[in-house]
């Protein structure tokens, strides 16, 4: 118990204002969009950008740019949800398009995580790249309203948990604990609303 009361404090004594908004703007983002709910962009703009300034601190290059590209992705999600039904719109994609996205995303991680072990001072470049590049496809997925982005944030999820947990971004972990949580709710909320449209 005493043990949990440390590990408790240190997390709390170590969590800025800055990032416990980003953390609580993140988890309303994914809330929101595992129920389909539009406003889910809003909340994004405003976690990813506070992001932006956390991972770049944390010489967390790759998940900088990945937050930035978020950021983008966050507008583009948001008119994109705005123009259709987004209610009844969810789908699913082949197979062959699976393996062509994780292809695509190995490739890109191992480029990656050379590029930033070679040219820049980045912790887990490895680690880092695949969190981002497997997240860039996910969002793409999100914002096509795809079924399985869900389990792509699985485990992109799980991966993160230790990544943020060994830069001491403690709160941070607890958050992907949460997002992991929340996927698989929305794996469950969009299957459903799949096959009431089938």
């Amino acid at each position: 118990m005493n043990e949990a009361i440390q590990i408790l404090h240190t997390i709390t004594s170590q969590v800025s204002l800055i990032e416990f908004l980003a953390v609580s703007f993140s988890i309303i983002y994914v809330i929101l969009a595992a129920n389909g709910n539009i406003w889910c962009w809003l909340a994004a703009i405003i976690s990813v950008s506070l992001y932006v300034y956390i991972c770049y601190n944390a010489k967390l290059y790759a998940e900088t740019i990945l937050q930035v590209f978020y950021l983008l992705m966050a507008f583009w999600g948001y008119f994109s949800w705005k123009s259709m039904n987004t209610k009844n719109t969810i789908q699913e994609i082949t197979l062959s398009s699976h393996i062509l996205f994780i292809c695509f995303g190995v490739v890109f991680t191992f480029i990656s995580g050379y590029l930033f072990s070679i040219y820049s001072d980045a912790k887990m470049p490895l680690v880092d790249s695949f969190t981002t590049i497997f997240s860039l496809i996910a969002t793409y997925m999100v914002v096509k309203r795809i079924l399985s982005t869900w389990l792509y944030f699985i485990v992109i999820d799980i991966v993160s948990i230790y990544l943020y947990y060994s830069r001491d971004l403690y709160f941070s972990s607890i958050l992907f604990i949460i997002y992991s949580i929340i996927a698989v709710i929305g794996y469950y909320n969009w299957t459903k609303i799949l096959v009431n449209n089938d």
